[in-house]
């Protein structure tokens, strides 16, 4: 976060901008919050995108009150931000990335989280980065400085979890090395072995409901469960720091890590149709930072008002902002809709 040596006399600041992104529906631009907010300028909102610098820390310094830092689980995942009209040349970030939704490499930016849910049942993101191609790191290497950044921070999970992309040889040593358990899924294809010197595909093994023991390859013994999902099984693969432990996990402990874990997807979503994280104009690699970090820090807010019990779900603000516009605006429409037709019966009957 930027230091200031003295009070601020900026017009437009972070609770500001948060707000408008939880309250506009459609357009999230300077402009626009400079014609909702007729004293501030558009130049105002501009400057403020330009001149902070936010940073993951800060984010996790905005939820810290309400999380316990020990023994939770730490979710991995990534999500494209679509921005099919941006011109690539002009714009930070934006570039063609996979995206599970469209199942095809589409233009937006690539969004990478951390997602920490403690024992209670309250999360929140807490460390991020936007993919940036011109720093020559994967998705990998975001992901394995993320889990030690949020580790000297202070955090320390008792789980990771992530889906089978980060399910690299590389990140299980490294967590195996951090001393963590975790969940991953893994590709059905995946090679391992019930007996020494048999390697069989996981996608070919017998796994009962209670999971079953298998040496994974170059890594080492893990624990296997399935997981239906539409109309194909899934692979998952468990993993604890002692072998006694491995052995005794049951169906009842994957199911609560993966249920944990399923809650980075829901969100994702909510990023993008509450917070407006897609929604932004600017091109600018600090201002895209900065409107990112108020989208998320506009999550945030919203969980810890369903935590308070202020709000039902982080889609009751949105689905009820507009209720009493629209009610008033059909009953005086209506009225005249009636009046209308009265006169047009009146004149046919004259």
């Amino acid at each position: 976060m930027r230091q200031i040596s003295k009070p601020s006399t900026a017009k437009c600041n972070s609770t500001l901008y948060t707000l408008f992104l939880l309250a506009e529906p459609r357009y999230v631009s300077c402009m626009r919050l400079s014609e909702i907010l007729s004293e501030l300028s558009h130049d105002s909102v501009n400057r403020f995108l330009l001149r902070e610098n936010y940073t993951p820390k800060d984010l996790l310094d905005e939820v810290k009150a309400h999380i316990g830092w020990t023994v939770g689980i730490l979710s991995v995942d990534d999500s494209v931000e679509d921005k099919p009209y941006r011109d690539l040349s002009k714009s930070a970030f934006v570039d063609y990335f996979w995206s599970g939704k469209h199942k095809r490499s589409v233009k937006g930016l690539n969004l990478i989280t951390l997602y920490y849910t403690d024992t209670a049942g309250h999360s929140y993101p807490i460390n991020f980065r936007i993919y940036d191609k011109q720093e020559g790191k994967t998705k990998n290497d975001y992901f394995r400085e993320m889990v030690l950044e949020v580790k000297q921070w202070g955090i320390t999970p008792a789980w990771v979890t992530g889906d089978s992309w980060y399910s690299s040889l590389e990140n299980l040593k490294f967590l195996r090395n951090e001393k963590v358990g975790f969940l991953f899924g893994i590709a059905s294809n995946r090679q391992v072995s019930v007996e020494r010197g048999s390697l069989v595909q996981v996608k070919q093994l017998d796994i009962p409901d209670t999971g079953r023991m298998v040496y994974l390859k170059a890594f080492g013994w893990v624990k296997v469960f399935c997981q239906p999902f539409k109309d194909e099984l899934r692979h998952y693969i468990l993993y604890q720091p002692e072998l006694e432990r491995l052995q005794h996990l049951t169906r009842k402990i994957f199911k609560a890590v993966h249920d944990d874990h399923w809650k980075i997807e829901c969100f994702h979503r909510v990023i993008k149709q509450v917070c407006n994280i897609e929604r932004f104009y600017v091109r600018d690699e600090q201002a895209i930072r900065n409107h990112c970090f108020c989208a998320l820090r506009a999550f945030c807010r919203l969980q810890t008002m369903c935590i308070q019990g202020l709000l039902n779900n982080c889609y009751q603000i949105s689905r009820q902002l507009f209720v009493p516009v629209i009610r008033q605006f059909i009953l005086d429409n209506l009225t005249i809709s009636t009046f209308a037709e009265m006169d047009q019966c009146t004149s046919i009957n004259a």
